[in-house]
């Protein structure tokens, strides 16, 4: 019996809490989505796996000069580096052959830069200060890039839930509106 509770002790169930918990179901939910149903793996699957190793329990992975996202928080995401390889990557994906076959879909745009400024003046009136309300209004216009860059000079301390809730987002619009012929 003092070998299973050695075990139990050192594997780190001991030290799960419920917030983690309802992180894994997210992820699992997102893998799910990922997987299963191919809802945008590119952007799920990610996300998911960050969401479960962030919330294991003693890993050490969050810990300051040591932990491996630590690590890849300050030298990617601290020194500015990430955010413009993103922002290169998504340019490079881009393909322009619709819009310039059809102009009329130039009006779709239009959409995301209402979606910014609805979500801006709202999160503004629901008491966030004017750069945490700048972040969140940036996720009504579906692009996660420019949410990690924003969260990471106006609002650190929204930076994770903003991201996350940006490449949702992203990844969601398919389900939301089915691809225009």
């Amino acid at each position: 019996m003092s070998n299973l509770f050695e075990l139990v002790s050192m594997s780190g169930f001991l030290y799960l809490t419920p917030q983690m918990l309802v992180m894994w179901a997210i992820a699992g939910v997102l893998f799910y989505l990922a997987i299963a149903r191919g809802f945008e793996p590119l952007l799920l699957l990610p996300i998911g796996f960050g969401i479960l190793l962030a919330n294991l329990p003693l890993t050490g992975l969050m810990e300051p000069g040591e932990g491996l996202i630590w690590r890849f928080y300050q030298y990617g995401i601290h020194w500015e580096i990430i955010p413009p390889l993103i922002f290169l990557g998504v340019g490079a994906m881009t393909d322009f052959g619709p819009v310039l076959a059809n102009p009329k879909l130039l009006v779709l745009g239009a959409g995301a830069q209402v979606g910014v400024y609805i979500t801006f003046f709202s999160a503004y009136l629901f008491g966030f200060d004017l750069s945490e309300a700048a972040v969140i209004g940036i996720i009504g216009g579906a692009d996660g890039p420019t949410t990690i860059y924003l969260g990471a000079k106006l609002a650190p301390a929204l930076l994770g839930s903003a991201a996350v809730a940006a490449y949702s987002y992203m990844a969601m619009v398919p389900i939301v509106q089915p691809p225009v012929p």
